[in-house]
């Protein structure tokens, strides 16, 4: 483990994880096949790389996923920050097909996903989206009741707005935001990450190398049916070669550092958490054991103002919503 590794961070209401975590996502099978066995042996690689903090939700393959980490958590369960996730509710071949927040729909996904996961206790849960038809007050309501009883130990959301996170937080400490956040997606900047910053909330971004696409090494025309980022706008041929000068600026910089576009990716989410003044855990993904220890050369990274400048400028050029319906992530309800 590394000296960067070793000190964990405070994300908030007492929750300390480690600098890095691991997005349990890419272990079903969004964007392409998985094999459950290698599955496996790149989690517990991530945790013996010190990357303790695994974040699944129980839409991820219809709660496979939760099994998939369940097996892994037998018996590493205390190396292990644990969050995961509730609202969505479909199924592996259909998707999802309706958002719930209601109380008792809230209680009933903890005790499955504590089913699934094998365990009693939940580190970190996220209502994964907003049930508008519900009020937020009734939804981590419910969830504050869950850390009443033992069975959660900390209260999350993901791609909430502003004013849902303040109100939210009134109700119960929140400590963590999970929203989709890298150099080319930057609208939570204006109003979900000061807000954060604001009450004491550390911040998750998911996607945090755009789904790939920010490493270089990914062929938009060459995504297979299955893959989920078909669906997704930026993707789509002609945005996607548009987007090519993101991804050229990422590399430019890791040429000079003589480090991995993922790296540096993850290197200008970690400085310019700093610069906004809260704590910021990012969760890459990956179905490959040695891309946990790409990533984490990203901790060791320093880059200069001029680096960090010229990262932020190449989100100018990005076109494409990250998000085929605006209303599915908080940048639609801002």
């Amino acid at each position: 483990m590394t000296d960067n590794l070793a000190a964990s961070v405070h994300l908030g209401d007492g929750l300390h994880v480690s600098p890095l975590g691991f997005g349990g996502m890419a272990l079903t099978p969004v964007y392409g096949d998985v094999v459950p066995a290698e599955a496996l042996q790149t989690l517990h690689h991530a945790v013996d790389a010190g990357m303790s903090f695994i974040d699944t939700a129980d839409i991820y393959g219809g709660g496979s996923n939760e099994e998939l980490i369940a097996r892994l958590l037998k018996d590493r369960r205390g190396e292990v920050q644990l969050a995961t996730k509730f609202a969505l509710v479909g199924t592996p071949s259909t998707g999802y097909s309706d958002i719930r927040g209601d109380a008792a729909y809230v209680k009933a996904a903890a005790d499955r996903s504590l089913q699934r996961l094998g365990t009693d206790v939940i580190d970190l849960y996220y209502m994964h989206r907003r049930d508008v038809r519900v009020p937020i007050s009734e939804t981590v309501g419910a969830m504050a009741e869950l850390v009443r009883e033992g069975k959660v130990r900390h209260l999350g959301l993901s791609e909430v707005t502003a004013g849902e996170l303040r109100e939210a937080s009134s109700i119960h400490p929140i400590a963590g935001v999970q929203s989709e956040w890298s150099i080319w997606s930057r609208d939570v900047e204006r109003n979900v990450v000061p807000a954060a910053a604001e009450l004491g909330v550390g911040f998750v971004p998911y996607s945090p190398l755009g789904r790939g696409f920010l490493t270089g090494t990914v062929d938009a025309a060459q995504l297979g049916d299955d893959d989920f980022r078909r669906r997704i706008p930026r993707f789509a041929e002609d945005a996607a070669d548009a987007n090519q000068a993101v991804v050229a600026a990422v590399q430019l910089v890791a040429t000079v550092l003589e480090a991995t576009p993922a790296q540096v990716a993850l290197a200008w989410l970690l400085a310019h958490g700093k610069r906004l003044g809260l704590p910021v855990v990012p969760i890459p993904g990956t179905r490959k054991a040695r891309r946990i220890d790409e990533n984490l050369g990203a901790l060791a990274l320093d880059l200069t103002p001029a680096q960090l400048e010229a990262l932020d400028a190449a989100a100018d050029a990005v076109v494409g919503s990250r998000s085929a319906d605006p209303q599915w992530v908080s940048q639609g309800r801002e």
